[in-house]
């Protein structure tokens, strides 16, 4: 479904409040946020302010208390679980610090899971468009080794071609780059400009203030609360 409201990315006083043995946090206190198809959003704040409570909002991995969360037209706070899981794999692309390969699947078995998942593409061809994605990220090379093989770069390329299995026409991103060394960050750093470059959208929560600035545009999280934003280029 497309969105008709010129938004791919639509939040309306989105409250997330957690209840647990220790009493009640009240994670995200309000949040309106719009964001553009093809846009690079980065999002930053100390921790504790939201970030990743954001993200998961955005992605369906969290519900929110109160407010509307819609993504490219879909109301996902109004869907089941059971309907979430099957939006989230085909229309979300999710990268993790930790890169969350399964380590005993080659790189290529890796991105056919996640294409089985997303249930977009004929078996047939299924092979054909994993090692597509293979050159998209430059880790054709590297398709039958297994994570344990490859360097944190490599992995997290690998990560990025699997979020892009299903063709999602939302990339998020949560701190991709928090465990990895200034050379597999750069790397990784320019594959997101290419994706948004060739029309991707991108959302990513990071701790690096110089990579925040890369982006297009920047988000600060204070408490839970939207309190700045930035237009860097």
């Amino acid at each position: 479904m497309g969105n008709t409201n010129g938004h791919l990315v639509d939040l309306h006083q989105v409250v997330k409040t957690y209840v647990g043995s220790a009493g009640t946090f009240t994670a995200l206190k309000g949040i309106d946020l719009q964001v553009e198809a093809g846009a690079f959003v980065s999002i930053i704040g100390k921790s504790g302010s939201g970030k990743s409570t954001l993200i998961n909002v955005v992605t369906g991995i969290d519900k929110p208390t109160s407010g509307e969360v819609i993504v490219d037209g879909v109301a996902i706070h109004s869907l089941t679980e059971n309907q979430i899981a099957i939006w989230r794999g085909r229309s979300v692309g999710v990268i993790f610090q930790f890169f969350q390969l399964l380590p005993t699947l080659t790189a290529v078995e890796n991105i056919l899971l996640a294409m089985d998942f997303g249930d977009g593409h004929s078996s047939s061809v299924k092979p054909d468009q994993a090692m597509q994605l293979f050159l998209t990220v430059g880790m054709q090379n590297h398709a039958h080794q297994f994570p344990g093989q490859l360097s944190g770069g490599q992995q997290q390329c690998i990560a990025i071609a699997r979020a892009l299995a299903n063709d999602p026409v939302l990339l998020t991103a949560d701190e991709p780059t928090g465990n990895l060394d200034s050379r597999s960050t750069e790397m990784v750093f320019r594959l997101f400009e290419h994706l948004v470059n060739s029309g991707k959208t991108i959302l990513m929560v990071t701790h690096d203030n110089e990579l925040a600035a890369r982006a297009q545009r920047t988000i600060r999280l204070v408490d839970g609360r939207i309190q700045d934003e930035f237009t860097n280029r």
